[in-house]
């Protein structure tokens, strides 16, 4: 199993039945793949939509109907479309019960760098801040090191996007809770071992006492 269809699977089982759930761009579109029976979730997307569904079958586009990342979508039977005043009023209102968002860093205060790499073109933030402040539970979905590096930092070294609002970070090897203790490793991917995690992670993590290892069927 690639890394990206794990993390996208093991973040789908933290999503609830009825939630209004944000899905950033790229990685975490994937979560709407992987949710488990009987859990139905209301897609909100910055650009104006709730009650977003798959992509469309080809030839069957329809340009005015797209996800926040310009991808064509469908829309559900009771979905809505508005302008951005509104659908940012549902985000800073509180409204959205998780928003779920890829990251370029994370660090142990549950601080997020996921816009820019300083001396690269980048689009601009979109609505990660937004979001970040306004949902309900952030979840960071991203792969635990980049070209050896690791992204789960005891500081965050890039600009940040926000401060202090992670709740929990999913990578393809570990499952970590963001607490006012610090971080909790909380599962790890199957076949590896606590070392596994930690010679890759520079954050220091709390071992819970239940750790366990990640359910991906």
């Amino acid at each position: 199993m690639e890394a990206k269809e794990i993390i996208a699977k093991r973040i789908a089982q933290e999503l609830k039945d009825g939630d209004i759930v944000n899905l950033g761009i790229g990685l975490p579109t994937m979560v709407a793949n992987y949710l488990p029976e009987g859990v139905h979730v209301i897609l909100q997307s910055e650009n104006g939509f709730v009650g977003l569904s798959e992509a469309p079958l080809p030839g069957c586009e329809d340009p005015d109907v797209v996800n926040a990342g310009g991808q064509c979508a469908t829309i559900n039977l009771g979905g809505a479309y508005f302008d951005s005043a509104m659908s940012f009023g549902i985000i800073r209102g509180g409204h959205v019960d998780a928003t779920v968002l890829g990251a370029l860093e994370v660090d142990e205060e549950g601080n997020l760098a996921n816009y820019m790499i300083p001396g690269k073109m980048v689009p601009g933030m979109g609505g990660a801040m937004d979001l970040v402040s306004g949902a309900k539970r952030v979840i960071i979905g991203m792969v635990h090191s980049a070209k050896g590096s690791p992204k789960i930092l005891k500081k965050c070294r890039l600009p940040l996007t926000a401060v202090g609002e992670v709740n929990l970070v999913v990578t393809e090897k570990a499952v970590i809770e963001v607490t006012s203790n610090g971080m909790v490793l909380k599962e790890l991917a199957p076949g590896l071992d606590i070392e596994d995690i930690l010679k890759d992670t520079e954050a220091n993590l709390i071992i819970s006492d239940d750790l366990k290892t990640m359910d991906l069927l």
